[in-house]
């Protein structure tokens, strides 16, 4: 039997190293180097765009640190890769990204179990596969995807930021939706006068990231960034996001503008801004969003995104293994499934390939739990959400602590520590 993996990004080759190594043939398959996306810059497998794309190597304080030591236990290639090419970056796992590519491919290309195959997919395989092509998925594989998905296939990623609930200065905001109905699924965050006119000024001369020429159209056409809106006018904002028509305290009060954050999760742990799809660059988006009273403090949990990016409503279509519901053999991973980031893809393609493996071994894939990384991005993928999103790791998607902690130093090396632990329980029960 042979699985056919079709994507040779972070996501395809970390499957493909994965089953192979277990003794799984593997048909690996790339447009590259016959063809190339507008992404693409080189004929090397597992790109990428910097050489600090794989962020964050501290366990303790950094979620995408604590994924990438999870990785590491269960025996991810994609982070050996990495600690191999390493470059001085303080506590970011940076990488010279040629050497990168280079030591990926050469690994892929000289395992005796995968047949590398240089051809464009235009369907999901009917047979055992895993489709890892990317957030530049587009064509009649798209189609087909869209199909099998019931018709929800996202071709940008226009994502709000989300904030922790222990960070939102509760006093400066009040429960409730728009007049009267919502129940606490919203906090609202009220702006006087000056307060308002002081974030607009702000939030228009903020600097802002820079976009592919091939997403500028789509994106901007599809979603309005905050800050392009607010540029139309000073008062633009308070009649669109920021409108404080409907929206009282429990005393009667108004307010001249309000911010809505909506519950992210059932343990409304984690708040999403409501309305502010942004295109500014992160320390931007901390420094100006941090200026509504309610945020002064605020610690983001995932900063907003606009950028080209094709995924499904995953939790409609996907199983918490990456399977598809209406295809059980067949397995997403990467972007495509909604997890952010290059190492998130990279995890999401190992987790697939490790419950592949179960399933050829005729055994039920085990999750794992939500107190680790892994675990929660495969629970973010498969619960229920009607406003589903892609999510990256952060440590506010994690079950909470059995205890209350409130340092947040202390309390991420806690949730990072329970995390450890439990994924080499995981690894145990795997038979790694």
């Amino acid at each position: 039997m042979k699985i056919k993996i079709i994507g040779a990004g972070l996501a395809g080759c970390e499957a493909a190293l994965c089953l192979a190594e277990r003794g799984v043939r593997v048909e690996l398959y790339d447009i590259k180097p016959e063809k190339f996306t507008p992404a693409h810059k080189s004929a090397k497998f597992s790109e990428l765009v910097c050489s600090n794309s794989l962020k964050s190597n501290d366990v303790y304080a950094n979620a995408c640190g604590l994924l990438k030591e999870e990785m590491r236990i269960l025996g991810s290639h994609i982070i050996s890769a990495a600690d191999k090419c390493r470059v001085p970056a303080g506590a970011a796992l940076a990488v010279d990204r040629e050497a990168f590519a280079d030591t990926v491919t050469r690994e892929v290309c000289a395992n005796k179990n995968i047949e590398v195959i240089c051809a464009e997919a235009d369907k999901v395989p009917d047979e055992w596969a895993v489709v890892a092509t990317g957030p530049l998925t587009s064509g009649p594989l798209a189609e087909d995807i869209r199909g099998i998905c019931g018709g929800e296939l996202h071709f940008y990623d226009a994502s709000a930021p989300i904030v922790s609930r222990d960070s939102i200065d509760i006093e400066k905001t009040f429960e409730g939706g728009r007049y009267g109905r919502g129940g606490d699924d919203y906090l609202n965050c009220p702006m006087n006068k000056e307060e308002y006119e002081h974030f607009v000024s702000e939030l228009v001369r903020a600097e802002r990231a820079d976009l592919h020429e091939f997403e500028k159209r789509e994106i901007f056409e599809g979603c309005m960034p905050v800050e392009v809106l607010a540029s139309r006018g000073t008062d633009s904002l308070r009649f669109a996001m920021l409108k404080p028509v409907g929206l009282t305290d429990k005393y009667g009060n108004k307010f001249y503008a309000v911010l809505q954050l909506r519950k992210e999760n059932a343990e409304s742990t984690a708040y999403n801004l409501v309305g502010f799809q942004t295109n500014l660059k992160f320390g931007e988006q901390k420094r100006v969003f941090s200026m509504i009273p309610a945020l002064r403090n605020a610690e983001f949990l995932r900063y907003g995104v606009m950028h080209r990016n094709t995924f499904v409503n995953s939790p409609q279509c996907l199983n918490a293994d990456f399977s598809l519901k209406a295809r059980p053999t067949v397995f997403l991973a990467g972007q495509i499934t909604g997890v952010e980031g290059y190492v998130e893809s990279a995890a999401s393609g190992l987790l697939a390939a490790l419950h592949i493996f179960e399933k050829l071994q005729s055994r039920q894939p085990s999750i794992p739990e939500n107190t680790t990384v892994l675990g929660a991005l495969s629970a973010h993928i498969s619960t229920p959400n009607k406003n589903f999103q892609p999510m990256n790791a952060n440590f506010g998607i994690l079950r909470e602590a059995e205890k209350t902690i409130r340092d947040k130093k202390a309390r991420y090396a806690y949730l990072a520590e329970r995390s450890l632990e439990e994924i080499k329980k995981y690894k145990n029960n795997l038979g790694l």
